[in-house]
């Protein structure tokens, strides 16, 4: 009896902590960004562009070495069929999928509130500005109502883009002992990737919805709002991966194909096209051998 009323407490605990930690992530990295984008001076191309690069380095290395290959541990095991392998491959194709067509969501509803997006534009950021939407003002100064419009619209996508990389965070956290492993897992990793990369699309949010006439603390209040399915969907991760070890393998599965997209849909294109030389891809093999060493110690 005790000991069942502590291990109820313990698991509350655990969820408690990755709400928090996932808050920090999510609300707090994406408000940041709508900070950044309400004050600060757009001419930082380069460093946006290394920043998102060695943070693509980082998601992809904590993919691979850790939650890709974890399913195949349990194989190996004998905790799961030989099929495994499969099981991961259609996960991770789901993942993708979902996260494809939510950011094809955001740029065909974007696209369409903010006409100077036409053919002549690249369907990737390759500017600061386009990134983070703020030569939108430039083109809209008569039209404010586009803006705030497309602003809107960031928002609402942006929130239903973070619940699948809150469950990222969750299925990582769900394969260990998260007190345990509180600081030094893969989930607090993808954690920390994650809120770094909130920051940008924070930005993509506050900018638009500022030049629109909205006052810059509503605006970044909303912004931070955006995050908040972050912590939902690493409490739906967590539980989903504490099932069983098939709907762990499932979580892992969707989560890695999740980050996938984000790196060489998002990150990789918009780092390259903004600074185009070898240094993003140096910025990216850093990330990389930075994530190996994180997800090895």
């Amino acid at each position: 009896m005790l000991y069942g009323a502590y291990a109820l407490i313990i698991d509350r605990m655990d969820y408690l902590v990755i709400a928090l930690i996932t808050f920090i992530s999510g609300v707090i990295g994406t408000g940041l960004g709508g900070v950044v984008g309400a004050v600060m001076k757009r001419d930082s191309n380069k460093i946006v562009s290394l920043l998102l690069s060695f943070a693509a380095g980082i998601m992809l290395a904590v993919v691979c070495f850790d939650l890709m290959s974890q399913p195949i541990e349990m194989m190996k095991e004998g905790t799961m069929p030989k099929l495994t392998p499969l099981i991961v491959v259609a996960a991770v194709a789901v993942g993708y999928a979902v996260v494809y067509l939510l950011n094809f969501f955001i740029d065909k509803k974007t696209n369409h509130e903010v006409k100077h997006i036409d053919e002549n534009h690249p369907a990737t950021a390759d500017d600061l500005d386009e990134l983070i939407h703020s030569n939108h003002y430039e083109t809209h100064k008569d039209s404010k109502s586009n803006l705030f419009v497309a602003g809107l619209v960031m928002m609402f996508a942006i929130a239903l883009h973070n619940l699948p990389e809150g469950m990222v965070i969750g299925a990582s956290y769900a394969t260990s002992d998260v007190m345990t492993d509180l600081f030094t897992g893969s989930g607090f990793i993808m954690a920390i990737v994650i809120g770094l990369h909130n920051v940008p699309e924070g930005m993509a949010v506050s900018v638009p919805l500022i030049s629109g006439g909205m006052k810059k603390p509503k605006a970044v209040a909303l912004t931070a709002l955006s995050g908040l399915p972050t912590v939902f969907g690493a409490l739906l991760g967590f539980a989903l991966g504490g099932i069983n070890d098939i709907m762990l393998v499932l979580s892992l599965g969707f989560a890695s194909g999740a980050m996938l997209y984000v790196v060489f849909g998002e990150l990789l294109p918009e780092s390259i096209l903004m600074w185009r030389s070898k240094l993003p891809a140096f910025a990216l093999f850093l990330g990389v051998i930075a994530g190996f060493l994180l997800v090895m110690f």
